[in-house]
């Protein structure tokens, strides 16, 4: 369910696929395989709004999508400077899409710094929609330009629309008893009702979210929808849109069900509700706030009716400390956080590993060290997640690929963590969380089994005869403790961090027993159950692998069809279970000459495996913030093969 038809079709540029006959004075109406548009504007101008209203009605239109939002990490950057800029971006298309695509075929820019900031990224022959209102003089010397763009030339070789958008807005707002200032804030809608004409988007869902979103201010929805009409109607009357837009659904793409967008954040959280009620174990979240985990927090606190419970706690450490309580009582218990969340939390999750309790800790990956880049998206936390804790104190690591996935990755992570008793390290990251993607919503008959039984008397026999509970008793089959709920008569037993005695669970201190249970633990979780890795080589013929891990599945999987579809073979495969990795993984690896591993750091995958497996694997990285293109990944593995 999280994996869609590929197609050869994703390296294909921008084409015109048909034209309609029109009716004598109506404009012409083009139909396009695929379109990129990308929102910018001041980080007040509500282009992460704007963008995720267009991105809902191309849902609702039954496109295949994938957005990126990019957005400064204060609260509010200062008004009109390249820092402050805030855009989103979107690719949707009539086939299947894997990415947000490289570059825009459309920009929208509010103000000169949100022109200045994406023009670099524009292809020559793009559209350009400018907000002429806000290129003042003072504005444009704000973010360098000595001379306006708009006229100095440096455009001509864009197809460049200039639109008073804030003075329109102001105008179509007139009859309202709105300042200046509450008029100028709704542009953002008339900007969405221009692109809705643009390209057929449907408006009803949209004119439903103005009124619901501001239920309680009916004037400002009224004004909103004014607004958004009006952006409509101007891209209908005036002479400057002549074209139109129709990018049929990916009817061919997705297999048979009922669909919807959905956010990486928000497949987590579904996830793990889905899971609680599979496992039927009530599911707690202990969690502090931090970018870009805080949705899931957000979100799971809406859900008390399927028996979740959501704790702020008052720091990460505390956060944590309150879930593995929780598992310690019998919940399904989660804590999310971001890089350096997991840093504090640390101590806990070792914790976690001497207790043998599940307890799933999401991290969702953003630039570091330290603060670093709390908006801004990277996969460096792998070898944190695998030994940032002092000493033997094995986790599993599982790690999603798009954004639907991480529904999937959740159920996944709550499997291992109450079959093996253990915690169980999630590696999303900043792209996946806020990107979003169609996903198809299971069947409940589709959803696994997690099911737990708690123990419920003795299982173990002293040579005395005398029955007693051992909490370290282990599943011969798992390695797996018993999960004794407190206050079951008879299942006292202690909990701590100091070494327990295999069996009986009292604190020990014999060298020989800790020896014994460092490898115990560690044999538990190399024995974890996951898939063999599954291999995309068509012909059998290639040389060169690549092997991704996490986010990077889009861009390498839409590089690779470039190269496929340009002739050349390579073959393709995707790691979900970090640790333990796939049996057959040593297996697959020795089969290629080449093994390339694209990551978004400095090769902690690739260090990973050339230490397991002593492969030559090659790094590509990159630690911009940014996910990768897939022209920029197709180029380099074109390199590697003909290397």
């Amino acid at each position: 369910m999280t994996s869609k038809v590929s197609s050869p079709t994703e390296q294909a540029d921008e084409a015109v696929v048909g034209e309609q006959r029109k009716p004598p004075g109506a404009k012409d109406v083009r139909r396009l395989d695929r379109v990129i548009i990308r929102f910018a504007g001041d980080s007040g101008d509500g282009m992460q709004l704007t963008g995720d209203r267009f991105t809902s009605e191309t849902a609702s239109f039954g496109n295949d999508l994938s957005t990126l939002p990019n957005f400064p990490a204060e609260i509010r950057a200062p008004a009109g400077t390249l820092p402050g800029v805030s855009s989103f971006q979107l690719h949707f298309a009539d086939h299947d899409i894997l990415t947000p695509g490289d570059a825009p075929n459309v920009l929208v820019a509010m103000n000169p710094a949100a022109l200045r900031a994406n023009i670099a990224d524009v292809p020559r022959g793009a559209e350009i929609i400018v907000n002429t209102d806000e290129f003042t003089k003072r504005a444009m010397q704000k973010v360098g330009y000595a001379a306006s763009p708009l006229e100095d030339g440096s455009l001509d070789g864009y197809n460049v629309h200039p639109v008073p958008l804030t003075t329109m807005t102001v105008e179509a707002l007139k009859d309202f008893e709105l300042s200046r200032k509450e008029a100028e804030r709704s542009k953002n809608m008339f900007a969405l009702g221009l692109l809705s004409w643009m390209y057929h988007r449907p408006t009803e869902g949209t004119e439903k979210f103005l009124r619901t979103k501001f239920a309680k201010k009916p004037d400002i929805a009224a004004a909103n929808l004014a607004a958004f009409r009006a952006g409509w109607n101007f891209g209908e009357t005036t002479e400057d849109f002549a074209v139109s837009y129709e990018v049929a659904p990916a009817s061919k793409t997705f297999p048979t069900g009922t669909y919807r967008n959905i956010s990486g954040n928000l497949a987590l959280s579904y996830g793990l509700i889905a899971a609680s009620r599979q496992a039927d174990l009530p599911l707690y979240l202990g969690s502090y706030p931090i970018t870009p985990a805080s949705d899931i927090l957000h979100e799971l606190s809406k859900h008390k009716n399927f028996g979740v419970r959501t704790f702020q706690a008052e720091d990460e450490i505390a956060g944590i400390g309150a879930a593995l309580g929780a598992a310690f009582g019998g919940s399904l218990a989660v804590t999310t956080t971001s890089g350096p969340g997991v840093a504090l939390k640390s101590e806990t999750i070792g914790l976690a590993v001497s207790l043998e309790l599940p307890l799933l800790v999401i991290d969702i990956q953003r630039g570091g060290p330290s603060t670093g880049l709390p908006t801004k998206t990277e996969q460096a936390d792998l070898l944190q997640a695998m030994y940032g804790r002092n000493g033997e104190a094995p986790v599993p690591i599982v790690a999603p690929r798009t954004p639907a996935d991480c529904f999937d990755a959740a159920m996944e992570a709550a499997r291992i963590a109450l079959m093996y008793r253990t915690p169980v390290l999630l590696l999303s990251d900043g792209y996946l969380a806020n990107g979003s993607e169609p996903w198809r919503i299971p069947e409940l008959d589709e959803l696994p089994d997690l099911r737990v039984q708690f123990a419920q008397g003795p299982n173990h026999t002293l040579d005395d005869g005398t029955e007693v509970f051992w909490p370290y008793k282990r599943d011969p089959q798992t390695l797996a403790r018993p999960w004794a709920v407190p206050g079951t008569p008879g299942l006292e037993h202690r909990i701590g961090g100091i070494e327990k005695q295999d069996g009986s669970g009292n604190i020990s201190y014999d060298p020989a027993n800790h020896d014994f249970m460092v490898r115990t633990r560690q044999a538990k979780v190399d024995g974890i159950d996951v898939p063999d890795l599954e291999v995309d080589d068509p012909t059998g013929s290639a040389r060169t692998l690549v092997l991704g891990w996490g986010s990077t599945y889009g861009p390498i999987t839409a590089a690779v069809r470039r190269l496929r579809t340009a002739g050349d073979h390579i073959a393709q495969a995707h790691l979900r279970h970090l640790n333990p990795f796939p049996r057959n993984l040593g297996a697959v690896l020795r089969r290629y000459d080449k093994v390339v591993i694209p990551e978004m750091n400095l090769g902690q995958l690739a260090t990973l495996v050339r230490a397991r497996y002593l492969v030559d694997a090659h790094s590509y990285n990159q630690v911009n913030g940014m996910p990768f293109k897939a022209e920029q990944l197709a180029t380099a593995l074109k390199e590697a093969i003909d290397g």
